[in-house]
């Protein structure tokens, strides 16, 4: 049992990793590319994507769609975001793609855990996002795997598509989260 967690939560977590698993079976070219897609539970091409696509994607296969939940939290509080992008209102197409943006987010709804530099510390279905430098952010989820050093591999996408690795540790962790909707 996951510290603290009900049945029902840890249950969530673990459909959520595995969910984000199933991704890595799909292939997928690293695409930053702005799209314009449907709202609600809008997706760029089945074949594209970045980093937060992966998280976007896990989610919304365990019934979660993190477009809207992002885009209507902005529309109400939108000087509470990272303005990175000299945006004067929220954009649905683009602004849950951004980790800065689900960062907010997951902080604004008491998902933020703590940081750690231990790898027990970190549960499947868990968010972690990195700070890779030059002013660069990327994050993925945790899944149920572990390395041969027993620090838990993450599902994410840096730029070789879904993939499970050992990265947990490779950069500056600066986000821990276990967000659930109630």
């Amino acid at each position: 049992m996951i510290f603290g967690l009900t049945f029902a939560q840890e249950s969530f977590y673990k459909k959520l990793a595995d969910s984000a698993e199933v991704l890595t079976t799909q292939k997928v070219i690293y695409d930053p590319s702005y799209f314009t897609i449907d709202y609600p539970n809008g997706d760029v091409p089945a074949d594209r994507g970045v980093c937060t696509d992966v998280v976007i994607r896990a989610y919304r296969k365990v019934g979660v769609d993190l477009q809207k939940l992002v885009h209507e939290d902005m529309l109400e509080n939108f000087a509470k975001y990272p303005n990175n992008w000299g945006l004067s209102r929220p954009d649905k197409n683009i602004d849950h793609r951004r980790v800065p943006n689900l960062m907010t987010y997951f902080d604004r709804h008491n998902a933020a855990l703590q940081i750690s530099s231990h790898s027990k510390n970190y549960k499947p279905g868990d968010i972690v996002s990195w700070d890779l430098g030059n002013g660069m952010t990327h994050i993925g989820i945790v899944s149920k795997y572990m390395s041969k050093n027993e620090t838990p591999l993450i599902i994410h996408n840096i730029g070789k598509g879904q993939v499970l690795e050992d990265i947990l540790f490779a950069y500056k962790i600066i986000g821990h989260y276990r967000f659930k909707t109630e």
